[in-house]
């Protein structure tokens, strides 16, 4: 049987500091620190549940950052 792959690292950024930020200025900074993927949805919306390796997640309200999450 085939081993299973092994996922690429994380980028070591944390969530925390991009809560404030407007939505530009987030996506920006999430590509520069190595985020492949960078998801911006507006509050109430529905998201799957499945975790992307390389994903960072904004919740956007009014043009700034009020949630942050990986995966």
């Amino acid at each position: 049987m085939a081993s299973l792959p092994t996922p690429p690292a994380q980028p070591d950024d944390p969530p925390e500091p991009y809560v404030g930020l407007d939505t530009t200025t987030a996506e920006r900074r999430a590509v520069a620190h190595g985020w492949t993927t960078v998801r911006a949805v507006p509050p109430g919306t529905f998201l799957t549940m499945e975790f992307r390796t390389g994903r960072i997640n904004f919740q956007i309200e009014n043009g700034s950052v009020t949630r942050c999450w990986i995966g």
